[in-house]
């Protein structure tokens, strides 16, 4: 397995519309070990392959260490989503403070509907149906709009993200320290 740079927030593949995958193949296996290499080593609870360089279909989550303590939230250990399609979000819109992996040390609160309810194939390519809600519905959700070239910026305001300009600056011109490999800015 190996650690993958994460690209940041104004890399052009983070605002692309992810192209399905195809088909299964030794390389789209090792991508997703890969991947979930990446997500550990960054300490994060899930990862698309845009913020990899990779505009496809496909994110990997794992909230597991965000519910160990929640007798409420299941764990259901990691999980792969190809092609996923989101069916149906229902419930009221919960605000929760979310952060991002290519957005590093900027974090915000992001309103988001409690449920979710998702068609996607796993690593196998099988399909499955998954109707979630708590942690792993708001990782889902955030994993999903970088397939759609969305960041979790783009549902705050404006006011909100000119409040983060300053930290935005030192991510693009690369005077961030970041605990783990990102892409370096040209």
């Amino acid at each position: 397995m190996a650690i993958i740079p994460i690209v940041t927030y104004n890399d052009s593949v983070l605002r692309q519309d992810a192209k399905p995958v195809k088909e299964n193949s030794e390389e789209l296996q090792q991508l997703i070990d890969d991947m979930f290499e990446t997500m550990y080593n960054s300490n994060g609870v899930g990862l698309a392959a845009p913020q990899i360089g990779k505009s496809i279909r496909l994110f990997v989550v794992d909230t597991d260490v965000m519910t160990e303590e929640l007798e409420e939230e299941e764990n259901v250990g990691p999980l792969v989503f190809i092609n996923p399609e989101i069916v149906k979000t229902d419930g009221n819109e919960i605000k929760m403070e979310e952060g991002c992996l290519s957005i590093p040390d900027v974090r915000d609160d992001v309103n988001r509907p409690e449920m979710v309810e998702v068609s996607y194939l796993d690593r196998n390519f099988n399909k499955h149906l998954i109707r979630t809600e708590g942690w792993l519905s708001r990782v889902i959700q955030h994993e999903y709009d970088h397939l759609k070239g969305v960041l979790f910026l783009d549902h705050i305001s404006a006011f909100r993200r000119r409040l983060h300009r300053s930290a935005l600056r030192k991510i693009e011109n690369g005077k961030l320290e970041i605990s783990y490999p990102v892409v370096p800015k040209s």
